[in-house]
Formats: structure tokens, sequence, C-alpha cells
């Protein structure tokens, strides 16, 4: 069974509460990546799932947290995807550790 050591991926200072953004963002600075945004990180993540992969769109925005717009698929929804979100995040993961450094990528341009 598995056991879940914390609520949140980035933890924050305070039990229970997340690192908060201006925290990430401080983090990707001293990182020397003050292009970066949290929110890229996300919109990164969405591209991939829905481009990439054939994961449920629901799947995919409750991993990302997102609020149901719709009252009524909210009122029906009642779980919570778990192993579905951990499939995903194991899919994410392998993506982003894949080293990618010998793929061959041609300019738009046609010009090598």
């Amino acid at each position: 069974m598995l056991r879940r050591l914390h609520e949140f991926v980035f933890a924050g200072g305070k039990r229970g509460k997340p690192l908060s953004n201006m925290a990430m963002l401080a983090v990707l600075k001293r990182m020397g990546r003050g292009d970066l945004t949290c929110h890229g990180f996300r919109s990164t993540f969405r591209d991939w799932a829905a481009e990439c992969t054939n994961f449920p769109r629901e799947v995919v925005e409750m991993a990302l947290a997102h609020t149901i717009e719709s009252k009524v698929e909210a009122a029906y929804r009642r779980g919570d995807l778990f192993q579905k979100r951990r499939q995903l995040m194991e899919a994410w993961s392998r993506f982003c550790t894949t080293d990618r450094s010998r793929t061959l990528v041609v300019p738009i341009s046609g010009r090598m």
C-alpha cells in the first residue's frame, strides 16, 4: 500500500501549506533561471499531457488541481482518480528524465 509522506509535492515551511509561488520563483532565480515561471511548468505539463499521451482530460485537470466548472459534473464526481493521476505523474517523470540530446531536430527553414 502506498503511504503518503506529504500532502504536497513542494511542502512549505508551515505544516499543511504548500511552498508559495514566490518561494518557487526565488528558487528558480537562485538557479539562474529567472526566465522561467511556475505557471510555465504547469502549462508545459498540460500541453504534454494533451499532445503526447492518451490520459483522459479529467485526470489531467485533476492532477493540476483545477476546479470543475460544471456544477452538475462537480456534484457527481466523488473520486480523486488517485491511481490514474499516479500513472500520469509516472509517465511525466519518464518524459522529464529521458535524454533527448540525440534527437534529430530539423529547422523549419529547411536550412541545416
